[in-house]
């Protein structure tokens, strides 16, 4: 494949990174062009407003999660059919996982991609000094290609004279230069800027701006033609049918030997045929973190996937049998979430007639007894409330139990990310231990839930996808909980 791409990255985290790149996805998609947006790491947060700039999904590319061999396969996957790619780094360009080198990386993407790099640079209180700032990360590893610098907060004629004359000696081409501003309004609080699905309104006219900001200030046709010079990506293109072919369906086993984990050979047909069981996926201003992935897996894994809202709607779907609660914001949503009682007590009643449930982080919260003082589902012995203290991780995990989700031994990475404690940490029996960087336990699995703080990417394991499906299959075919729907 040849789609035409750029990686956006800093010295460091606040140099402007995503006002570029939203910035930029939403001005070349403004000129009709079919843009792929994407993010390396974990982040949920910065994909949702590239999927408002650009139409299509936001989607990650972390090579810790996954694996370095799925960050070409997971691109190509996303980019198929698009004009142009941006992909918006992570931290500064040379920071990865803790104590793994160049794992995770900005730069370990760019050279998984083969992509030009494009440096957004905080010049606010350096002239010259610039030069030498931008001849280090130029310098510091010859096989990341940087192609030019965005200066941002420049904040005078002459000021941007001095900078370009140091950079022109540095023979660093200069493709924008953005002036000190009012921030474009993209409020943030303790995780970080808040989701899109809070503030849609209000999302997308600051995306419009951050277009508008970008537009007068980059040279889009240098950035237009840099992204055109990299070469060819010689890789499979993934497919959540063909991660899925060869995994048995109900296994935790991983990627036949041989094969880079969530590949496969060959395409072949996913699931029995049928009717598919209703894989419910809360969604909403409370639960916005998800990766794209996830859904399309149990789609292909034989599942319907439904969407509901815990803040509005007082049931779940027609025919549930499987349900996953994701990431989010619950802490700031207790009193709305505790006062819809109906929805409580229904996730309280599939949950207690053995359905399978997978909830990460936000969905944990919600299962337990109270938040913050405010009483949730009550599935788990536990009570949650907010914390000073950022948990914030990448962490290595085998599952201590067999679960609806993961086979007793499976092996998987994943990262940790809240502000929120939840007592105790694990139940009778946990859903994880941790191997790295600290060995603990951690989660809870009880019947057909598994809940845990550990986010994870079913792309890197895609037998979690077809082995929650067959959980939701055999819940509705006992007649436990929901029913299928026809057309497997």
């Amino acid at each position: 494949m040849n789609v035409p791409r750029l990686v956006i990255a800093a010295p460091s985290s606040g140099s402007g990174k995503t006002t570029v790149a939203t910035g930029l996805m939403a001005a070349f998609a403004e000129r009709g062009l079919a843009v792929s947006p994407h993010k390396a790491g974990p982040d949920y947060i910065d994909p949702g407003y590239h999927a408002l700039a650009t139409g299509r999904p936001g989607r990650n590319l972390d090579a810790f999660m996954c694996g370095p061999e799925l960050v070409g396969p997971l691109f190509a996957h996303g980019s198929a059919g698009c004009d142009l790619a941006v992909v918006e780094g992570v931290m500064g360009l040379y920071d990865g996982a803790a104590g793994r080198g160049e794992l995770a990386s900005t730069a370990q993407v760019a050279k998984l991609l083969r992509a030009p790099v494009v440096l957004v640079v905080d010049a606010s209180s350096q002239s010259r000094s610039v030069a030498a700032l931008v001849h280090g990360f130029a310098s510091f590893d010859p096989r990341v290609r940087l192609g030019g610098v965005i200066l941002n907060k420049v904040g005078s004629d002459r000021h941007e004279v001095m900078l370009r004359e140091a950079l022109e000696e540095a023979g660093m081409p200069v493709l924008g230069v953005l002036r000190r501003a009012p921030q474009v309004a993209t409020p943030s609080r303790h995780l970080g800027l808040v989701p899109v699905a809070e503030r849609r309104a209000d999302a997308v006219a600051a995306v419009a701006a951050l277009a508008e900001q970008v537009r007068a200030g980059c040279d889009l046709e240098a950035l237009l033609a840099l992204a055109r010079t990299a070469p060819p990506l010689d890789c499979a293109v993934w497919s959540p049918r063909e991660a899925l072919a060869g995994v048995a369906e109900g296994s935790g086993s991983a990627a036949p030997s041989g094969s880079p984990a969530g590949l496969a050979a060959s395409p072949a047909p996913v699931g029995p045929a049928g009717p598919r069981p209703v894989v419910a996926v809360a969604g909403g201003p409370a639960f916005t973190f998800s990766y794209a992935e996830h859904a399309e897996l149990l789609t292909a894994a034989g599942a319907e996937v439904v969407a509901f809202d815990p803040l509005r709607d007082e049931a779940l779907p027609d025919g549930t049998s499987g349900l996953v609660i994701g990431g989010g914001f619950p802490e700031v949503y207790a009193p709305e979430l505790s006062a819809n009682e109906p929805l409580r007590a229904a996730v309280a009643a599939f949950a207690a007639a053995g359905g399978p449930v997978a909830a990460e982080c936000a969905g944990l919260l919600y299962l337990a007894g109270s938040l913050d003082g405010k009483p949730m589902c009550g599935v788990l012995d536990a009570d949650a409330r907010m914390s000073e203290r950022l948990t914030l991780g990448y962490r290595e995990a085998v599952a201590v139990a067999d679960s609806s989700l993961a086979a007793n031994g499976t092996r998987l990475r994943g990262h940790e990310f809240h502000r929120t404690v939840i007592e105790p940490g694990a139940g009778t029996t946990p859903a994880w231990g941790f191997t790295h960087p600290e060995r603990r336990v951690e989660g809870f699995v009880r019947g057909g839930v598994h809940a845990s703080y550990l986010h994870t990417h079913w792309a890197a394991r895609p037998s979690v996808a077809a082995r929650f499906t067959a959980a939701a299959r055999a819940a509705a075919e006992s007649g436990a909980v929901g029913g299928a729907r026809d057309g497997g």
